[in-house]
Parts: structure tokens; C-alpha cells; sequence
């Protein structure tokens, strides 16, 4: 499974994210002291700042181990379990206790969706459990970023902590990118070995938009960080998406 071991290394590798910028700009949709629902929450970095914000939260991640990281940082945090709670959940079956005015995805969750039928699924699934009116806010690696930036490049990290290699191998025809990563954490005085793979899918904007339609939203696309227009360079792209009746 995807973020297995890889979850004691994820913040590590993500220490460069501005999670504050990131969850200021989220909030910034959202009505004052929303209910949200966030899937593919990961280590919890964006929740635990929303809920620091006044909103309650529910998160869900597909990964025990993304999840146990996340309550740890909570307990340190001192976030009440009334204002946030973490319960382990595939995105494409979200199922909420009660109806939600935000569903929210940050850093690529529905990038990790591979298929028309998967994404769609996610949708109607935020569409089931929002209120009237409510919102779907997710952003997506734009198909730009992982075919021309991304693409079939080599990456590595010499740093002390968790040095890595990262591989990348971008199908033209499926639109899939496979992403081979190799992390040695030093442990000891030696190095121990994690390997991943992971796989995400650089779904367009026209089908992302299309795909929102047909489950019942209408939709604005942003040049992320930003209320501008998508740009044809735009490396990542945030969908906010009102549900309609």
C-alpha cells in the first residue's frame, strides 16, 4: 500500500510546504466555523490547521500509518477531539455522520484517482454528503506539471536526515505517471532502505470539469495559490465546485 513505512518519512520530505500558506488559502472559500470533511488527509498538516481555525473537521486517509502520524500531532497539539477527528476511509466512499458544508482535498489526492470511474466516484460521494450548497475543494498536479515537469526525470536528495532517489517514467498514452522512490533514513549510524511506488493520473481540466458536471457541481479552476484564471504552464490547479440541486 502507498504510505506504508513512507509515512515516518512524508514530513520530511514535504518540510519544504508552506502548510500555513496552504490552509489560509483553503479557508479562504470557506464559510466561518464550516464543517469540512478532508480526504486523503495524510499527517493531518492542513486539518490540524483548520481546526486551530475554528472550523470542525473530520479527516480521512486510506493509510493507518498516515493516520497514526496525524493523531500523534494532534495529541501534541492539544486539538480537541470535538473540534477534529481522524477515521480511516477510501475518498471514493465517503460516508459522513452528518452533512458537511466543505469537502476538501489538498497535495494530489485526486491525482491519485487512475481512472474516470474512480474520480467520479469521489464526486458523487462529496455530492452525497455535502449540504445544499456546499463545496468541493480539491487541486490536482496539473497534466502539464507531470508530463513536462515531472515527465521522465531523475531526482535525488543528499540530506543527512533522509536522503532519497526518485524516478519517474510518464506514459504519453494512459496519462499515468509512475514514480519510483527510494529513501535511506539513518538509523543508528547506518542507513536503512525504503522503497515506494506511486502512481498518479494527469487528468485534464476539461475532464476534471466534465466529470464535476455529470455529478452534479458547478465549478471555478484557479492557477492554485491565486483567484486567477488556470494558466496552460499552471503547475497546479484548485477546483473550487458548488453542489447543485
Amino acid at each position: 500500500m502507498q504510505y506504508g513505512k513512507f509515512a515516518s518519512l512524508y514530513d520530511l520530505l514535504m518540510r519544504g510546504v508552506d502548510y500555513g500558506a496552504w490552509a489560509d488559502y483553503v479557508s479562504g472559500f470557506m464559510p466561518p466555523g464550516a464543517f469540512a470533511a478532508e480526504c486523503a488527509c495524510g499527517t493531518g498538516e492542513i486539518s490540524l490547521r483548520l481546526a486551530k481555525k475554528g472550523f470542525t473537521v473530520t479527516a480521512s486517509d486510506i493509510s493507518e500509518d498516515m493516520l497514526m502520524r496525524a493523531s500523534e500531532k494532534q495529541r501534541g497539539m492539544g486539538v480537541a477531539p470535538q473540534r477534529l477527528r481522524f477515521v480511516r476511509m477510501d475518498m471514493r466512499s465517503l460516508s459522513l455522520h452528518k452533512k458537511a458544508d466543505c469537502v476538501i482535498s489538498c497535495c494530489d489526492g485526486v491525482n491519485y484517482l487512475l481512472s474516470r470511474e474512480d474520480v467520479k466516484k469521489f464526486f458523487a460521494a462529496a455530492h452525497a454528503n455535502l449540504k445544499p450548497a456546499g463545496l468541493l475543494l480539491f487541486d490536482v498536479s496539473s497534466r502539464y506539471k507531470l508530463e513536462k515537469v515531472l515527465g521522465n526525470g531523475n531526482f535525488s536528495d543528499n540530506g543527512e536526515e533522509a536522503p532519497f532517489i526518485w524516478t519517474n517514467e510518464y506514459d504519453p498514452q494512459t496519462k499515468l505517471i509512475r514514480m519510483e522512490l527510494s529513501f535511506f533514513k539513518k538509523r543508528d549510524g547506518l542507513y536503512e532502505r525504503f522503497d515506494e511506488t506511486h502512481i498518479q493520473r494527469a487528468h485534464s481540466l476539461r475532464e476534471l470539469g466534465s466529470w464535476l458536471n455529470e455529478t452534479g457541481f458547478e465549478y471555478k479552476a484557479y492557477d492554485c495559490f491565486t483567484r486567477e484564471p488556470v494558466k496552460p504552464e499552471s503547475e497546479r490547479i484548485q477546483f473550487a465546485a458548488i453542489k447543485k440541486e
